[in-house]
């Protein structure tokens, strides 16, 4: 399902246009961003939770000349599912 389908199925089921359901994704999206950028931890309960992890720093290779590099330590969204999702795909 890309984006484009998730807004139509929204739209469908919260009998709305899908104008409104875009603006409403996006802004969700948004919010999730914005309190990740913060720092902050997003939890749906039910659903799962968002959140910022570091990435330590690290020596990797360059795959085509095999010379070693230093990779430095980054920050990477996380997804942890909740119990009612783990449940429902399984």
């Amino acid at each position: 399902m890309n984006k484009s389908e998730l807004i139509a199925y929204i739209a469908n089921n919260a009998d709305m246009s899908k104008a409104s359901a875009a603006r409403a994704l996006d802004a969700t999206l948004e919010v999730v961003k914005a309190s990740l950028q913060k720092g902050d931890t997003v939890s749906l309960v039910g659903f799962g939770s968002f959140g910022v992890t570091t990435r330590a720093a690290r020596n990797g290779r360059n795959p085509r000349t095999g010379e070693a590099l230093k990779i430095k330590a980054t920050k990477v969204p996380k997804f942890s599912p909740g119990k009612a999702l783990k449940d429902a795909v399984n």
